[in-house]
């Protein structure tokens, strides 16, 4: 098994000047890192991923490029399609897009157009379009939301095929991530949901006649620099009552190997550390993080 680490930054980040943001794109390249995950949140000071990856593959040579959950409802297949394989083929082939349905905030919402009982409808049939758009000639399409007839989209990505990641826990999610994805990165999640979700989204994949790689099971582990927030804690004590919150949270960098540790444990291979919080100088911190997590790698 091939453990890698990425790194990640939460839709609260305040990285998103370009002076503080090449001193961490410098940093995860210097030191390694496997990869650089962006989330999406409109009504939030992250940046937009595909822009501040583009801005990112253009500094780096090695650093693989993903988005965390970048939002797929209310997004049109074929223009998405377009945007991604450029950024790929631009970045040499190194993006891994993982998607998800959006928030459950009307904020959010206003901006992709979609309602909320229409997302996952509209993500079931809007995924496999990208498939196609990124390996066939043309496409035609009559389904309920996405109409095409001899659609074709070039350049063609430098991978084939891209790898879509897919994320969550709850039932639906894991169902998904069987019928679709073709990894599973989850967020807020414990070791314990790892162990019962990978073999739940295997069973699925194969009712579907498909199966997912074995190195491609993950998570997203969050840690924190100068302890765990109080308004952390109670966001997880509402979210997730059933677990506690050093199962969710490292509340140190050092407690982020042992916390690792345990995911490997029950068969995670691939890993996202976030912040919880952001140091004052970039460059000191990824190397103290590295010093942590490298030790880890396979």
């Amino acid at each position: 098994m091939k453990v890698r680490v990425g790194y990640g930054l939460g839709t609260r980040t305040i990285t998103n000047d370009a002076e503080r943001f090449a001193a961490l794109v410098d940093g995860l390249e210097a030191l390694r890192f496997d990869s650089l995950w962006l989330s999406e949140k409109i009504t939030d000071d992250c940046p937009d991923p595909v822009v501040a990856l583009s801005f990112a593959a253009a500094r780096t040579t090695k650093l693989k490029l993903g988005t965390s959950v970048m939002v797929l409802p209310g997004r049109n297949p074929m223009l998405l399609a377009k945007e991604l394989a450029s950024l790929d083929r631009l970045s040499g082939g190194r993006l891994l897009p993982a998607f998800g349905l959006g928030q459950v905030d009307p904020a959010e919402q206003q901006a992709f157009g979609v309602e909320r009982t229409e997302r996952a409808k509209r993500f079931d049939e809007a995924m496999p379009l990208l498939r196609r758009f990124w390996t066939e000639d043309a496409v035609d399409h009559e389904g309920t939301f996405f109409r095409y007839e001899g659609a074709r989209v070039r350049p063609r990505p430098v991978q084939q095929p891209i790898e879509i990641w897919l994320g969550g826990v709850a039932p639906s999610e894991l169902r998904r991530t069987g019928r679709l994805g073709d990894g599973w990165l989850p967020s807020f999640c414990t070791p314990d949901d790892v162990a019962a979700g990978r073999p739940e989204i295997e069973r699925i994949a194969a009712e579907h006649d498909r199966e997912i790689d074995p190195e491609h099971f993950g998570a997203l582990v969050p840690y924190a620099i100068d302890g765990i927030p109080d308004v952390l804690a109670a966001f997880l004590a509402k979210r997730r009552p059933d677990v506690e919150v050093h199962d969710v949270v490292a509340p140190s960098v050092g407690a982020l190997a042992p916390l690792l540790e345990r995911f490997i444990a029950v068969g995670a291979s691939k890993f996202v550390a976030v912040p919880i919080g952001e140091p004052a100088d970039w460059s000191t911190h990824l190397a103290e993080v590295a010093d942590v997590v490298k030790p880890l790698q396979t």
